[in-house]
């Protein structure tokens, strides 16, 4: 099967298997499960298989006009995202046999989780602006994200079509020079651009709906804060600034010191509500709004090297927030604990799941030997490089958000192996450990956390290639 086949199956199958698995649910609702994880394993399979092969395939899917189409083409930006799609999926629906196997409608919730690994692969491989911001449109209205940033995106799409940057997605940008003579005018379309996407991307203020989205089962939270959604929006957000306006247009103009000091600020802001928060998926939540604009920070240095930094973030934070929320989710189901007090002494009753859970607090604060330290790393010198003093007032953000990283992750870790001696364990109910099901995803994730931090070259390679360096 070579590329021109390969595409359309990888997207199509989890969108025709979700239909299935939604007639499934009614007439062997225990198929549905088992089902399920065959359609990912198989999809994800497809995928790497795509981004093995290497290439850059293209996918015409259907054309309004000579500048406004619809298709789908794999570039070096796009194997990125879908590699760590293709990656975390499947080790999310194996988790979820076990965290939904109680539940009544495991039906419905397989079958839109499938629809949702077909949308996030249309992000991913989507060619040009009016393909991705169909697919980007397509999630919103699924998690009923706010009108008003579809159409900040949708102004800012419509004054590159007008311009004639509606083509394939190019590095450095489609926009050779300023429409009308006049700069200002692209660089407002820019940031209206940014604060469309920035909606899902979670920044200040736009932010609100992500740590309302935590109430959510944990399988669905865990994709949406590593990947599925929330990095989708820093994604457009990446190709909005590199391959569509162009960082030559705007790098030193307000329309790059604006975004990148909301950025910079709701890193910090995201850390100082993650303290704040005594239970612990919404303190996860807002440490997702805090790295999401570690990412952003890096690509709005303008800098290629700020490119690959954000890029390696992604990837870094993808597999430790995951492993997060699957460890807090596994808390939840077998010790009923959802609060930060209630953890005390769970380490020595859970020992697989709190031990993966202290990896991830140790990788996300950035202590040196896992991934996290290497991505923070890359952020802090693609900012001191970058020598001007927006990139370093950024730096500080990050510096200051990775001591508060500290406090809200390693206290928590903390306490579920230290009680101390006038603290008894307070979960409530029996404890038990999770089952194989949850386990292994915690141990695989926990790895994948520890061996990207010792050996970060083949990441490093490929984010630099993709950033031009």
């Amino acid at each position: 099967m070579n590329e021109t086949y390969l595409m359309p199956a990888a997207i199509l199958l989890p969108l025709l298997g979700g239909g299935l698995l939604y007639g499934l649910k009614s007439l062997r609702p225990r198929a549905v499960p088992g089902t399920a994880l065959g359609i990912t394993c198989l999809t994800s399979i497809l995928v790497w298989i795509l981004l093995l092969r290497g290439g850059d395939p293209v996918l015409p899917v259907m054309r309004f006009a000579p500048d406004l189409q619809v298709y789908f083409r794999l570039d070096g930006l796009g194997r990125f995202f879908a590699g760590i799609l293709a990656t975390l999926w499947p080790l999310t629906v194996l988790y979820a046999l076990s965290y939904m196997e109680d539940e009544p409608r495991q039906g419905s919730f397989y079958c839109f989780f499938t629809l949702s690994y077909a949308v996030s692969l249309g992000v991913a491989m989507a060619g040009n602006l009016f393909t991705l911001y169909q697919a980007v449109k397509a999630t919103r209205t699924y998690l009923l994200f706010s009108l008003g940033g579809a159409a900040f995106a949708f102004a800012s799409m419509i004054f590159l079509i007008a311009n004639g940057a509606g083509g394939s997605f190019t590095f450095g940008g489609l926009l050779t020079a300023a429409p009308y003579g006049k700069p200002w005018i692209t660089q407002i379309f820019f940031v209206l651009g940014f604060f469309g996407f920035g909606v899902k991307a979670a920044v200040f203020p736009l932010h609100v709906w992500l740590p309302k989205a935590s109430v959510a089962p944990t399988p669905v939270t865990a994709l949406l804060h590593a990947v599925a959604v929330v990095k989708a929006g820093a994604f457009a957000v990446m190709r909005l600034t590199w391959f569509c306006y162009g960082p030559d247009l705007l790098r030193g103009t307000w329309a790059q010191w604006l975004p990148l000091s909301i950025a910079a600020f709701t890193v910090v802001y995201g850390s100082v509500m993650a303290i704040r928060q005594p239970h612990l998926k919404r303190r996860l939540a807002y440490s997702t709004v805090s790295n999401l604009s570690y990412i952003l920070v890096g690509v709005l240095l303008m800098t290629p090297a700020g490119l690959a930094a954000g890029l390696t973030h992604m990837a870094a934070h993808a597999c430790i927030k995951i492993l997060a929320f699957f460890c807090a989710g596994a808390i939840l189901r077998r010790a009923g604990a959802q609060y930060n007090a209630e953890l005390s002494g769970l380490g020595r009753k859970m020992p697989v799941t709190l031990g993966t859970f202290t990896v991830s607090a140790l990788a996300l604060t950035g202590i040196p030997l896992f991934n996290g330290f290497i991505s923070k790393w890359q952020l802090l010198t693609a900012a001191a490089d970058a020598a001007n003093p927006m990139a370093y007032v950024s730096a500080g953000a990050l510096l200051l958000s990775a001591l508060l990283t500290a406090i809200y992750m390693l206290t928590p870790a903390a306490r579920a192996w230290f009680p101390g001696k006038d603290r008894s364990p307070e979960a409530p109910g029996p404890v038990r450990e999770a089952d194989w099901r949850m386990t292994a995803p915690h141990l695989i994730l926990a790895l994948g956390c520890i061996v990207f931090g010792c050996w970060s070259q083949p990441i490093l390679e490929a984010a630099a290639r993709i950033a031009g360096l």
